[in-house]
């Protein structure tokens, strides 16, 4: 899905949180520095009703949110192995229904994350510095896959209206 600018990518995240608000969801979101996965983050978490700052998790590996549902935002990109394997079990108890989890820079972390989840995949043109980016999303399941067709419908009725 082409993106062309900051709003679009808020009204897609927007979008794409209202239909996980109900059933929640664990997200990786892979991309280089600067692709847009914590500015997606953020226009998510902040469109289920959290009212408090939202800030990157970078140096502090994980955030929670109190919002429609509780909201779990991690950063993996700073830590090691060893610090992987401090946080494995949250990654899995965070990975269960009625939450949302986020995880940045899931590349570091992809044998410890659960096998059902959605995968967000953001590229950009790291050479002109372009606003456009391409979403690409993945599921491993029925209802991911459901939740990536409605979100992909309702953002291009949207865009096409």
């Amino acid at each position: 899905m082409e993106i062309n600018n900051l709003k679009e990518t808020q009204i897609l995240a927007e979008i794409f949180g209202k239909n996980i608000k109900e059933k929640g969801a664990f997200v990786s979101l892979f991309g280089d520095i600067g692709a847009g996965k914590t500015a997606f983050s953020r226009f998510l978490i902040k469109s289920l009703n959290v009212k408090e700052d939202v800030t990157s998790p970078s140096f502090v590996i994980l955030n929670e949110y109190k919002g429609d549902l509780p909201i779990y935002h991690f950063d993996l990109y700073r830590l090691e192995e060893k610090g992987l394997d401090s946080i494995k079990e949250e990654l899995r108890e965070y990975s269960k229904d009625n939450v949302l989890t986020l995880v940045e820079w899931a590349d570091f972390g992809a044998n410890e994350l659960p096998f059902h989840k959605m995968e967000i995949n953001i590229k950009y043109d790291i050479e002109n510095y372009s606003e456009k980016r391409v979403f690409e999303f993945f599921g491993t399941n029925d209802y991911y896959n459901n939740v990536i067709e409605k979100t992909t419908k309702e953002f291009n009725e949207y865009i096409n209206s």
